[in-house]
């Protein structure tokens, strides 16, 4: 096999090896906890508020329509500009933020681990180490997960746009998950119910995305009380 020595693909081979690390954001393998999280299903469930797979669907909807309305304009801004500076004051902003506090330890779990997965496996990327290490002695970073996702996507070659679609994606494909394992639907079922949503996910993308954060708000108060409940459930399966 001969290779000619007179063609450049060194700008389209960066893209494309650029690509498996963007697909790998999205992997469930990569351990970054999200599916040790139900976003409040599970405390849905035991209060009776879902209990079928159209309940299921209406919950699942309200999840994308706050995700969209509270954090998807701090994907989008950590994204357009993956800088420390940013990324400090959008988090600062969105711990203000987070009234409740299960979603808020939450979003502390899981940003925590996406930093320090991402900043082992993304290795080509050393921005990420830097800024990791240059904020865990600070004591006035949390390390918030939309912010930090957008950091990510950003540093990884992402527009906004599809950072901010990646988001909407992970949030929807880890309810589905939680509730298979809370019986409320089949694996079968479940990748049936993720791909009837997705016209609806790519919707409520449209109405929220490129947002600043002063216009970040909750839409769905209700979602957000039962989350709040969930630490008082007698026996629970997910940490939120």
């Amino acid at each position: 096999m001969q290779i000619s020595e007179g063609c450049d693909n060194g700008p389209r081979l960066a893209d494309s090896i650029a690509q498996w690390s963007q697909w790998q954001l999205l992997d469930s393998l990569l351990p970054t906890g999200g599916f040790a999280h139900s976003f409040g299903l599970e405390a849905a469930v035991q209060s009776n508020l879902v209990s079928n797979p159209d309940e299921l669907k209406t919950f699942i909807i309200h999840v994308l329509e706050n995700t969209g309305s509270l954090l998807l304009p701090f994907v989008h801004l950590a994204s357009v500009s993956p800088k420390l500076e940013t990324w400090h004051n959008l988090d600062k902003i969105l711990d203000a933020t987070l009234t409740n506090e299960v979603s808020r330890k939450a979003s502390i779990s899981q940003g925590s681990a996406l930093m320090r997965v991402g900043s082992a496996v993304f290795s080509e990327l050393p921005s990420l180490k830097t800024m990791r290490n240059a904020s865990l002695g600070s004591g006035t970073i949390s390390f918030h997960h939309a912010p930090i996702f957008g950091l990510i996507c950003g540093t990884l070659g992402l527009d906004s746009t599809d950072s901010q679609r990646a988001y909407m994606y992970i949030t929807m494909r880890d309810v589905i998950s939680a509730a298979t394992r809370l019986n409320l639907i089949g694996p079968l079922g479940a990748a049936v119910l993720q791909h009837q949503l997705a016209p609806n996910a790519e919707a409520i993308l449209e109405k929220w995305k490129n947002r600043d954060v002063d216009d970040a708000c909750q839409v769905a108060p209700l979602l957000d009380t039962v989350q709040g409940c969930h630490g008082y459930l007698f026996s629970r399966l997910f940490s939120s």
